[in-house]
């Protein structure tokens, strides 16, 4: 049966390629992004396939931009299905460094993005008893030195998509918390202003990522399968477990690894 699905940050990464795992089984998928030249390539790559992709500008800062992105898609297709929640980025750098704009910014597309979407698309999910997938993080379960804004707001994402599983299960809407680990994926790229920077290097050995198109199948079925949550990537899966039942051991690694790191003083 064809559905209806709606994914945002979809003009690279995870998005992209989840979009690409929809329309390959056969379903139409409107793509959600601030860059619509990355999401005209996408429907032409995928053209001729057993499913469909209306490209949407959107930010999802914007209610209105969300809003009026379901209105053509109600207008095209009908109610929405499907919601795959994906736009994010990354704040990075220690946490006493950082100013208090640079937190802002962080939840304000990590986590009140997420809320505008489902704003947005609530009362159709309500209608279609669908799904909504959120794009959570390995970091919304550890914290790590340099990271905590972007941990902050994953740990966020993680504790609305706990309460919002009980709150809509009686309405028959399925909530699916996605933890990605390391993935092969643009979010490096973009720096703490938000600005994308295509040269930008990944510090982040090449080993230890997980290819994208692997990432997005097993989110496909997680999406598909109405799982409360799914932790991808197999190194993902086992720090959290390490974390879970032996934190300190976990916390001395960490705690050896960032001291080791520190830089000297020079006098």
């Amino acid at each position: 049966m064809t559905r209806t699905i709606l994914i945002t940050g979809a003009s690279s990464g995870i998005g992209a390629a989840v979009v690409e795992e929809y329309v390959r089984a056969g379903h139409r998928v409107a793509a959600l992004a601030r860059r619509t030249d990355r999401l005209e390539e996408l429907k032409t790559k995928l053209a001729g396939g057993p499913g469909e992709v209306l490209p949407i500008a959107c930010d999802v800062l914007k209610d209105d931009d969300l809003n009026k992105a379901v209105e053509k898609i109600h207008t095209q297709w009908g109610p929405v299905d499907t919601v795959f929640a994906n736009a994010g980025f990354g704040v990075v750098g220690p946490a006493a460094g950082l100013k208090i704009e640079d937190y802002e910014r962080q939840f304000a597309t990590n986590v009140y993005g997420v809320l505008r979407t489902l704003n947005a698309t609530l009362f159709d999910l309500r209608e279609t008893r669908g799904r909504f997938a959120v794009t959570g993080s390995v970091a919304g379960f550890i914290s790590l030195p340099g990271g905590a804004a972007y941990s902050m707001s994953k740990f966020a994402i993680r504790a609305f998509c706990d309460a919002l599983y009980f709150e809509l299960k009686l309405t028959g809407i399925a909530v699916t918390h996605i933890a990605p680990g390391f993935v092969v994926s643009e979010i490096h790229k973009v720096d703490n202003l938000g600005a994308f920077h295509p040269h930008a290097k990944h510090h982040i050995p090449a080993w230890i990522c997980v290819p994208t198109h692997k990432a997005a199948r097993e989110i496909f079925r997680a999406i598909e399968g109405r799982k409360r949550e799914r932790i991808v990537t197999g190194h993902g899966k086992i720090l959290t477990w390490v974390y879970r039942h032996f934190p300190w051991a976990f916390r001395f690694i960490v705690g050896a690894l960032a001291l080791k790191a520190r830089p000297s003083v020079q006098r």
